[in-house]
């Protein structure tokens, strides 16, 4: 049996007196008198039979069971008013942010990003990169493209490709007296590496049956993928690619793959944005443009 639902102004009592632990502070902050504010409490004490708040030393304190309804209680009130921005916020239909790492963004989606402003040339898209993973319920992204396994609370996750991994160096390594024949001859070069990416020369190395301890040679690292791959196009030595980061340099040509060694990842990027939103015109209208861009 579902039990009934507390009165939704104690509840708001409730949760901005625990958050300024003062009736005086929270009376204000709800335009109410403290009087009020003492009896949704005490009426919402008698709803739910338990204590709330105790007196001690002058100071309000939560009682553990009140220390442990709170959490709950708040994240349905930040929900309440993630909802109602979401739902009045006038350039909703118009704006379009979506998030997703630099170099994704730099090497992958600006390119193509102009096919979408074609189609959708009322919608206003603006991108913001960050490695974290972005909280919906905070700020103004709409939608981002996150790297993983799919499973993320309360997101819809749409599937949009899988990155190989394997070298990739600028033409101008496979010329010469000195050049980069067989995978034995990486040991020769400098090897350039990504921060985020540390084990990527590692599993290569142990899947082409070469001895690892060649990750550790002279070596460049850098704290993005994006500069690491224009190190590579600037022939200064050898980077482990993404196929997302590298597909566009290898088909023009700054960059090739001399070896035939790859490496599937056991995750991939997908299209996330929250459930209560998913249906929203503009969301709907990038994740069939970016599903679509993917599938050709």
């Amino acid at each position: 049996m579902v039990a009934r639902l507390p009165s939704l102004n104690g509840l708001r009592a409730f949760e901005a007196a625990a958050r300024h632990l003062s009736f005086t502070n929270a009376a204000l902050e709800l335009n109410v008198t403290q009087t009020a504010i003492s009896h949704q409490i005490r009426r919402l004490e008698e709803e739910l039979g338990l204590r709330l708040f105790e007196r001690k030393n002058r100071s309000l304190v939560l009682t553990p069971k009140a220390a442990e309804y709170l959490p709950g209680i708040r994240a349905a009130f930040q929900d309440l008013r993630f909802a109602t921005d979401r739902l009045l916020r006038k350039d909703d239909d118009k704006v379009l942010t979506v998030s997703l790492m630099t170099s994704l963004a730099t090497k992958w989606l600006l390119p193509r990003l102009s096919g979408f402003q074609e189609q959708h040339p009322d919608i206003d898209v603006r991108i913001t990169t960050s490695a974290e993973l972005v909280d919906f319920r905070r700020g103004d992204v709409d939608a981002a493209i996150r790297y993983g396994r799919g499973q993320w609370k309360d997101l819809r996750a749409d599937w949009l490709m899988a990155d190989q991994m394997f070298p990739v160096c600028s033409p101008t390594l496979l010329k010469g007296p000195n050049a980069l024949k067989k995978p034995e001859d990486i040991a020769r070069f400098t090897l350039l590496h990504t921060t985020s990416y540390g084990d990527d020369w590692r599993l290569w190395l142990t899947a082409a049956g070469l001895p690892t301890k060649i990750a550790k040679n002279p070596s460049l690292t850098f704290d993005l993928s994006f500069m690491t791959v224009q190190a590579a196009i600037d022939g200064i030595g050898i980077a482990i690619g993404h196929t997302s980061f590298v597909q566009d340099d290898i088909a023009k040509g700054r960059l090739v793959a001399p070896f035939d060694v790859t490496l599937p990842q056991d995750a991939g990027y997908y299209f996330v944005a929250p459930e209560e939103t998913t249906k929203v015109p503009k969301i709907v209208a990038f994740r069939e443009w970016l599903m679509a861009t993917v599938a050709k």
